[in-house]
């Protein structure tokens, strides 16, 4: 894919990186300063559609560190974790590695809906941002929030600013306001500067509050 290139064997990272770190640095002050502590790291996909969205399924309303807690757990309840082996597993097994029952829910119905083909894969590529948002959200457990994590770290979209994100909200009030409280269009106006690269510096904020990388 255009937007895509090869860093290993498992993981995928963006070409148009480089690119966006320099217009970031070159526009906004924040960038300018956070960028450089964080060398060559960047975004990585795992190149997994249905992974990535029963990932951001997991950690809706958790913490990061959670999330990958009782994602190891989920995931180490099946060889490989495709729709067709998350539809083979007991509700028991899934409540027990920590999901609530709403979430089992949800991720047997993200399961569903991949295995029946009822979602446009293979045109996903070749549609718009909010096309693609539409879509998602019209499976049961993703909102908007999953869906726009679909967008950047599967799809590997530059342009999309995740307002519903409390970790960036948090962000852009301890990196802008000096914590105070930021609104969504205080947030909006902070990222006029982003534009076109809103991913890319979504990113960076995540990772002023957190080292370890956000990965979906």
């Amino acid at each position: 894919m255009s937007t895509r290139k090869p860093a290993s064997a498992s993981k995928i990272v963006p070409t148009f990186w480089d690119d966006a770190c320099k217009h970031l640095v070159k526009k906004d002050r924040v960038m300018k300063r956070l960028i450089p502590q964080y060398g060559d790291a960047c975004l990585e996909t795992r190149g997994d559609a249905f992974v990535t969205l029963a990932r951001s399924i997991v950690g809706q309303q958790i913490s990061v560190k959670a999330a990958q807690t009782v994602w190891d757990r989920f995931a180490a309840l099946s060889r490989k974790l495709t729709p067709g082996a998350v539809l083979k597993l007991k509700v028991d097994d899934m409540r027990a590695a920590g999901l609530s029952a709403r979430k089992v829910e949800y991720l047997v119905d993200l399961a569903i809906n991949f295995d029946n083909g009822t979602l446009h894969v293979k045109e996903w590529e070749a549609m718009s941002d909010d096309d693609i948002v539409a879509e998602l959200v019209s499976i049961r457990g993703v909102g908007r929030w999953t869906a726009e994590m679909f967008l950047i770290f599967h799809m590997m979209r530059p342009n999309v600013l995740p307002l519903d994100d409390v970790g960036l909200i948090n962000g852009i009030s301890r990196n802008y306001f000096s914590g105070e409280v930021v609104s969504r269009s205080d947030a909006r106006e902070v990222a006029a500067a982003w534009v076109p690269y809103c991913s890319v510096a979504t990113w960076y904020i995540w990772r002023s509050l957190d080292p370890l990388p956000v990965a979906y």
